[in-house]
């Protein structure tokens, strides 16, 4: 009973969630678009809604840091398991790398 219950809370906080952020993606719409382009016209709920899908698809979002956080964990993960000679020429590579390019490290 309580993992049901559990379940139905998330469901019913991930809808909340949704409307508050169609709710706020439709009133941020309302006030900037039609101001900034004279051809926009005010979009309802339901297209709002729509938006937030189509950014999804386009852009990936809602998740957080996305894919850029567990490659950043896996590139620790590497740089934990290299012995100390192996960090040592990692970081001459890269410093190497650095001068033929041009690159500045401040």
């Amino acid at each position: 009973m309580r993992w049901r219950l559990w379940i139905v809370g998330k469901v019913l906080l991930v809808l909340v969630a949704i409307a508050v952020l169609a709710y706020v993606v439709m009133g941020l719409w309302n006030w900037v678009m039609p101001a900034l382009f004279t051809g926009a016209h005010t979009i309802d709920f339901a297209h709002a809604i729509g938006l937030l899908v189509l950014s999804r698809v386009l852009f990936g979002g809602f998740r957080g840091h996305g894919g850029h956080a567990r490659w950043k964990y896996r590139q620790w993960e590497r740089w934990e398991q290299m012995t100390p000679e192996e960090r040592e020429k990692f970081q001459q590579g890269m410093q190497a790398m650095r001068g033929r390019r041009g690159w500045r490290c401040h």
